[in-house]
């Protein structure tokens, strides 16, 4: 019964700027923690930022570029990332654990070209 919505893909220059969004839908509750993973052909899927009540936390490759936070109460997260590079290509999953179950998004692709 729970969908993750995800928005906010496209294609962008080295250097430009774009922000991810996730809306959850459904009977989800009682969120541990809210992130984005990201995974570029032929490369395991990798944690791109995360979001807790313990803090964030984020992949050294996009760390002082990327910044996530969250809103709605907890039921939308957000993914802003600035000073791209061509190596961020990737299509984005975002991901929600809850104490009961993880949730994941369809995806959505970046593309960075240089």
């Amino acid at each position: 019964q729970v969908q993750l919505v995800e928005s906010g893909g496209g294609l962008v220059q080295a250097g430009g700027s774009l922000r991810l969004a996730c809306v959850a839908y459904g009977s989800i509750f009682s969120i541990n923690t809210m992130g984005w993973y990201r995974q570029a052909p032929g490369k395991q899927r990798e944690l791109v930022a995360a979001i807790s009540s313990g803090g964030t936390n984020y992949a050294h490759s996009v760390k002082g570029r990327f910044t996530i936070s969250n809103d709605n109460a907890k039921n939308t997260v957000l993914l802003q990332m600035n000073s791209l590079k061509p190596e961020d290509t990737a299509v984005y999953y975002c991901n929600v654990e809850t104490t009961f179950s993880a949730y994941w998004g369809q995806g959505t692709q970046v593309t960075v070209s240089s």
